[in-house]
């Protein structure tokens, strides 16, 4: 079975990593990657080179990142990357069995987008969510309906996907792939992180992403001053790991002010990218988190962390008892801080995006089955 792993950004590839290792290790499988997105971008840290050291086949390469911003750069890349990858898919759809993405994101879209004129079927990871304050509902839901096969991390999701393409075939939800064998993860150690990114953990640490709603473009600027104000205050306490906003619609906006602080601030850090063990392991060793991350939602619990969930990029999503919601006002934040101070930063309850913890394999299971049944038919 020959299967393409799409992956345009530091985020779904992190995700990817347990169903990768299946596909490697599987003499059925040959599997190799399209590379497209941000994963090229010096700016957003040239993760290419993290895949490339991981040693998976890259099939295709195609750089897609917004000459800015704005609402038109982004429909912009959208266009150009439908255009640049078709001639991708030309290439590699005679000998393709199954095409895999993941999310939500506009890049995402596009290069699922341009498998449809090819007749490439595609299983798609994490479909059904909902995120009310991005525009990655749309394209999250588009996707769903363009796959043949879906693997939501939740049975709430995978109800959704039911309802929006009036079928009960094909999906199989398993978990999310990014907790598959936390337990035997090799995380750095604090020497290790202190190292590498000048994170000395023996300080009281909060680890923040916060990106731009995008469905809200007026009101991140307000969030920015908000949240640099607040983190400013919380640095005479805390160490602040701030790691910047994906190529979303307004980052900049965003990443402006993060930026600023941390040059006015030597209490504040800001990292590009950290890679998955990396992140992993600042998510153990640090206090809590802060901003709007799907991580907050789906990893934090899993290593016993609350997190502060500002604003509504996140809203709709299946969340668990660790994410306290708030508005985006200095005193929401520094309220729900006092409340994880008193719970001396401990969750200790469920996490819901926690299946079989072998959702990898699962996955791998069910594409095998698919294509079986497929060899059958012809």
């Amino acid at each position: 079975m020959k299967v393409c792993v799409i992956t345009t950004s530091r985020a779904d590839y992190g995700i990817y990593h347990s169903l990768l290792e299946s596909l490697r290790e599987d003499p059925l499988v040959d599997h190799g990657l399209l590379v497209s997105g941000s994963h090229f971008s010096e700016q957003y840290g040239h993760t290419i080179d993290y895949i490339r050291a991981d040693g998976h086949p890259v099939w295709g390469e195609v750089a897609a990142v917004p000459v800015d911003d704005s609402p038109a750069a982004v429909a912009a890349c959208i266009g150009d990357t439908v255009r640049s990858l078709s001639g991708v898919w030309q290439r590699l759809a005679p000998d393709l069995d199954m095409v895999v993405a993941l999310g939500d994101r506009f890049e995402m879209f596009a290069a699922v987008t341009a498998t449809v004129p090819f007749n490439l079927p595609v299983a798609h990871l994490h479909g059904g969510e909902t995120t009310l304050g991005a525009i990655d509902d749309k394209f999250r839901h588009a996707i769903t309906v363009m796959s043949a096969l879906h693997f939501p991390a939740t049975e709430t999701y995978a109800e959704r996907i039911r309802q929006l393409l009036g079928s009960q075939a094909n999906i199989f939800p398993v978990g999310a792939p990014s907790m598959d064998g936390l337990d035997a993860l090799n995380l750095p150690d604090r020497a290790t992180l202190l190292e590498r990114f000048g994170i000395d953990f023996h300080l009281p640490t909060i680890l923040v992403t916060f990106h731009p709603e995008t469905v809200s473009l007026q009101e991140n600027e307000h969030y920015g001053e908000v949240i640099c104000g607040v983190l400013d205050r919380l640095s005479a306490e805390y160490q602040i790991v701030i790691t910047l906003p994906n190529t979303d619609t307004a980052a900049a906006v965003i990443r402006r002010k993060f930026e600023a602080l941390a040059r006015e601030n030597s209490g504040v850090i800001t990292l590009e990218s950290f890679g998955k063990l990396n992140y992993f392991a600042v998510l153990k060793y640090c206090k809590f988190l802060l901003g709007n991350s799907s991580s907050a939602l789906i990893e934090a619990p899993s290593f016993g962390k609350f997190a502060i969930n500002i604003g509504n990029r996140q809203a709709g999503r299946e969340r668990n008892a660790n994410v306290l919601d708030i508005g985006a006002s200095e005193d929401a934040i520094l309220g729900a801080v006092q409340q994880i101070e008193a719970a001396h930063y401990r969750y200790e309850g469920r996490n819901a995006y926690v299946s079989t913890g072998a959702a990898g394999r699962e996955i791998l299971k069910e594409l095998k089955k698919w294509w079986a049944a497929k060899q059958e038919v012809i």
